[in-house]
């Protein structure tokens, strides 16, 4: 039996048990306020009684550990190379919210052995009995680890902020994308939401700039989300290592946050998610990566 198929046995017996709903947020620059909301968007989740588990993505950047002002024992390195269990590398920050930090342990997934790739992936797959909803804070920008998580991803929301180079850099990754070979328009949603603005007719202006030259020059259909506005209580619980969040539920960008939640967990918009669950997710990363 080849690795394929070994891992198309492995998405078919995952796929008996309920699947978690992943979600990659992502960015064509750093500093947009990305991993502050992939925090916020999970936190808001939790409060709506979803169980939910980050994976920081981003590799050499600890930004997920700095805001929730928590140290991981482990990482996703030490279930892959030492083999420890998944429950023994879930950091649980505030809210309890848990988080996976990725350490460089995805970077050589596709240098393991058959068996023990297999192996991974099924340790992977217990993440979905483990939480609703699995939230992957990417790096920033444009790289080859950043396009594979997308691709792999069927729910992808880009966080953008009204600077030109927000706006520009936010295009440069959608065309990427969109030149993937593997990238599939029919399966993924790509959300946006509009990150820093003074007003909300800002954030619908942003979206529509970026909207008009997506539509005429990509063929990738976008969404409208929301926006956060600009908020110095934001800064604050950044400073106070909290999600704004919890830290001050009725600032304007924790209430952002929360209508943006409840757009996502709109019983009619969950409908629509195919559900693929993380062995599915990451089955698909790495047979990429076998075949590049």
């Amino acid at each position: 039996m080849d690795q394929a198929q070994q891992l198309r046995n492995i998405i078919k017996a995952n796929q008996q048990r309920p699947l978690a709903r992943v979600i990659t947020v992502t960015s064509g620059k750093g500093g947009v306020g990305k991993s502050n909301t992939a925090i916020n968007l999970a936190v808001q989740f939790r409060k709506m009684g979803q169980k939910v588990i980050i994976l920081d993505a981003d590799f050499g950047l600890a930004n997920i550990e700095i805001m929730f002002g928590a140290v991981p024992k482990h990482s996703l390195y030490d279930l892959i190379y030492k083999g420890m269990n998944m429950s023994d590398i879930i950091t649980w920050g505030p809210g309890e919210v848990g988080f996976i930090s990725g350490g460089s342990g995805i970077v050589g997934m596709s240098d393991l052995s058959r068996d023990y790739l297999t192996y991974i992936i099924k340790n992977l797959a217990q993440l979905d009995a483990m939480a609703d909803v699995i939230i992957i804070d990417t790096g920033a920008g444009i790289s080859d680890a950043v396009l594979e998580f997308l691709v792999a991803s069927g729910e992808i929301l880009l966080v953008t902020t009204p600077e030109p180079t927000s706006i520009t850099d936010a295009y440069s990754l959608l065309k990427a994308l969109n030149r993937h070979p593997r990238f599939s328009n029919e399966h993924s949603q790509i959300k946006v939401i509009s990150n820093r603005v003074s007003s909300e007719q800002e954030g619908k202006t942003l979206f529509n700039k970026l909207n008009v030259v997506v539509s005429k020059y990509l063929s990738l259909s976008l969404e409208y989300l929301g926006s956060v506005p600009q908020d110095q209580e934001l800064s604050n619980a950044v400073m106070q290592q909290m999600p704004v969040s919890l830290e001050n539920p009725k600032a304007k960008s924790a209430i952002a946050y929360e209508n943006i939640a409840s757009i996502l967990m709109n019983k009619e918009v969950d409908k629509k998610i195919q559900k693929r669950g993380m062995a599915a997710f990451f089955s698909h990363i790495v047979a990429g990566k076998k075949t590049t």
